[in-house]
């Protein structure tokens, strides 16, 4: 019970960091948003390793996380542009089918998918086709969006889906250090991209408090996540760690008043039940 309320926990934390990091991300260039929060949360575990004071394993090990780390930070990055200008109920889940990355790298190197996984797959693929479904009489600008939100959504969860593969790789060396790798790498691959691009927008401090909760949210529910594998069944830890998007979808429906059409609503339920299914098998 105790590992799977730790599990609950992160993906309340993590949906709720979704909402608001989307929310912000409509007020401020998505660029400065993944920058400032990923930033603070990347300090901390600065933090955390010096007071460890355990030096890093050997670098090549370290290396798959820091490929995660730059894939995590471009789907991060996608993910909040498609929440600023989609539905968050029908991004969400679109975002958490990531999960079937990690399923196809271990089919490609020699793992068997249970059944379980495949019937997941099989739902998360008709979710997101019926989640993205448009409406007839949408006006065209909106049906750009709708279409433009829908692959920024896939384009996250590849990126998601490579992170965790990239992380879980680098962990078998050292779990602090690899999430230092990756932090580390997306880090600096977003202070390239901010020196590159130069995004306008200044920040109001109106938003530090938000943009500190997305920080500090995200990255307890990593926290939370790790020590939930620590003392529970990793089975039974990642579905209640992929159950994110029903935060995230509820504060949308409670907070914005988002509606989507029926067909819809089947299609997100039907992605989240994908979702948990192939982290159960």
């Amino acid at each position: 019970m105790f590992a799977l309320g730790l599990a609950l926990s992160s993906s309340l934390c993590w949906g709720v960091s979704d909402f608001i990091g989307g929310l912000q991300a409509r007020r401020l260039p998505v660029l400065k948003v993944v920058l400032i929060t990923q930033a603070i949360g990347f300090a901390c575990v600065v933090v955390a390793v010096v007071v460890r004071g355990t030096g890093p394993p050997d670098y090549v090990r370290l290396l798959p996380a820091v490929g995660g780390g730059v894939a995590g930070i471009a789907g991060l990055s996608a993910f909040y542009r498609a929440l600023s200008i989609g539905t968050m109920s029908i991004v969400a889940p679109i975002a958490a089918t990531g999960v079937v990355v990690p399923v196809i790298v271990g089919i490609a190197g020699g793992d068997r998918p249970a059944a379980l996984q495949v019937a997941g797959i099989v739902a998360a693929a008709i979710g997101v086709v019926l989640a993205s479904r448009e409406s007839e009489p949408e006006r065209p600008q909106a049906r750009v969006a709708t279409r433009t939100s829908v692959l920024l959504a896939l384009v996250a969860a590849l990126g998601f889906g490579t992170f965790f593969v990239g992380l879980r790789a680098g962990a078998r060396a050292d779990v602090l250090w690899a999430l230092f790798a990756s932090r580390g790498a997306g880090v600096a691959a977003l202070v390239g991209a901010a020196l590159a691009l130069r995004p306008a927008g200044k920040v109001a401090r109106s938003n530090v408090p938000p943009l500190l909760a997305v920080a500090f949210l995200d990255l307890g529910a990593n926290l939370l996540f790790a020590i939930a594998t620590r003392h529970g069944l990793l089975s039974i830890v990642s579905v209640a760690g992929s159950l994110y998007p029903l935060a995230t979808v509820v504060l949308a429906r409670v907070v914005l008043g988002e509606r989507v059409r029926r067909v819809q609503e089947v299609g997100i339920v039907a992605a989240i039940a994908g979702v948990a299914l192939i982290a159960a098998g």
